[in-house]
């Protein structure tokens, strides 16, 4: 199994490159389809504590979810972010790859070049 984690969304395009140019360097990721509901809270905040950021800062706002159901998000605390990004996950920001304890967002793809 390899060191290297996508979080990964065959429908985004960016996800889809970021997953290409990791492979373009000789490496099969562990690829991790988020979208189908597999990720748990403790998933979404170990991976933003190796991003170094808040749970608001891997959401995308302009998702029809985040616009239908984090209305409140600006008054939830960090727990209650993940608890909601789980049960909504498209609004998570993707690609994610994480590699040996480092992460980045594959956008641009080429941000993972700083990890690999």
């Amino acid at each position: 199994m390899s060191d290297i984690k996508i979080y990964h969304n065959p429908k985004c395009s960016k996800s889809r490159q970021t997953l290409e140019l990791i492979r373009g360097r000789g490496v099969e990721p562990e690829i991790i389809l988020y979208l189908e509901g597999l990720l748990t809270s403790e998933d979404i905040a170990s991976t933003i504590e190796i991003l170094k950021l808040r749970p608001l800062e891997i959401i995308r706002k302009n998702e029809a979810d985040f616009k239908e159901y984090f209305t409140v998000a600006g008054h939830l605390n960090d727990e209650q972010l993940i608890k909601l990004m789980c049960l909504y996950p498209k609004v998570i920001e993707r690609p994610i790859v994480i590699n040996r304890g480092m992460a980045v967002i594959g956008r641009p793809p080429e941000n993972v070049l700083k990890i690999l």
